[in-house]
């Protein structure tokens, strides 16, 4: 156990920081605003999503349900770890008074993994419902796709879940992090730390390497649609060019926020000798290392509802004015289609 003092929890390892070091790291206004204008912008989504959503298409409220449960997702963790961390910045506590028992910190560990995992796993959700979408348009039932599609949400936000608690019942530990001011995984050499933080990791890229996979045979497949032979009798709706600018958007969004991230933590925990000693010291370049990365990811959470709100029908037409609603209603095939003159004599 890291604590001198049998008093402490786990949760605690040296990091030889004083409060006055801890207040020129972070201002609480800068976590402050950072958390407001990250809410408002989640907000502002999801008020155009709930307009959104009236009067749209079986596969179009599919798809709007996986973005409302993202822009969900990234709203409440912004709320709940900012609301740490942002009295943590504005009255410097110190969490061996506050939270000696390290339930504050466990639970803002596993907030932590939660939310960070649920937009990357949301993101190769949605990547597999347009996959399908495009490529095999029959083979879902429409009837009760929004129905399966908030189902599919409560999945993946169960699997984060139940991926955040593993430390509490033994594999991995979550441990106070500099400046002292969070929680979050231990980037120690311990098996279990190991086992945990490669899960973690991978896992996330695992759900940004199939997005990128599923999205680039998506793209390639409409790209082919639209400018192949039927064409003139069969063109991708704008809705299905609006989706798919929306969610080449979240991968892209996801990945230079969090690979970073994943990459540092997997290369971390597979050094030899390890990084950390051990006494649970961390070298002060690696622990500001991993502040800097995680400030990066967290703004994944900014980023995505403005994703939405910018790749609408309505900015992309004044991009591209050839979009138009007067494409077809129906979903898009690739089974080719026979000219007009052969359907006329066999009529």
């Amino acid at each position: 156990m890291w604590p001198n003092n049998s008093s402490l929890g786990p949760c605690f390892r040296p990091t030889n920081i004083t409060l006055e070091e801890r207040g020129l790291i972070a201002s609480p206004w800068f976590a402050a605003s950072f958390c407001l204008v990250g809410l408002a912008s989640n907000l502002l989504a999801l008020s155009v999503l709930a307009g959104a959503r009236q009067g749209g298409s079986h596969t179009r409220s599919s798809f709007l349900t996986f973005l409302c449960g993202l822009v969900l997702t990234d709203f409440l963790g912004l709320l709940v770890t900012g609301a740490i961390v942002v009295s943590q910045h504005a009255i410097l506590f110190n969490w061996h008074v506050v939270d000696p028992s390290c339930s504050l910190c466990h639970f803002m560990g596993v907030v932590m993994v939660f939310f960070g995992l649920c937009p990357l796993l949301l993101g190769a959700t949605m990547a597999s419902e347009r996959y399908l979408g495009i490529t095999r348009p029959f083979s879902r039932p429409a009837a009760s796709s929004q129905r399966r599609a908030w189902a599919t949400v409560g999945l993946v936000w169960a699997a984060a879940l139940a991926l955040g608690l593993l430390p509490l019942l033994g594999l991995g530990r979550y441990s106070v992090q500099f400046p002292g001011s969070w929680c979050f995984l231990t980037l120690g050499g311990e098996p279990g730390d190991v086992a945990f933080g490669l899960l973690f990791a991978l896992l996330g890229s695992f759900s940004v390497g199939l997005s990128f996979l599923l999205n680039t045979v998506s793209v390639a497949t409409l790209c082919r649609v639209y400018h192949g032979q039927e064409a003139a009798q069969q063109r991708p709706r704008d809705s299905e060019v609006e989706m798919m600018a929306q969610l080449l958007g979240i991968m892209v969004v996801a990945s230079v926020c969090w690979m970073p991230l994943l990459a540092f933590i997997v290369q971390t925990v597979l050094r030899s000798p390890p990084v950390m000693s051990p006494e649970g010291q961390l070298p002060r370049d690696t622990e500001k290392q991993l502040l800097i990365y995680l400030r990066v990811a967290t703004w994944n959470q900014i980023l995505d509802p403005w994703v939405y709100i910018l790749f609408r029908r309505a900015v992309l037409r004044r991009l591209q004015p050839r979009l138009s609603a007067r494409a077809r209603p129906g979903p898009l095939s690739l089974r080719p289609q026979l000219p007009r003159e052969a359907m006329a004599q066999q009529g």
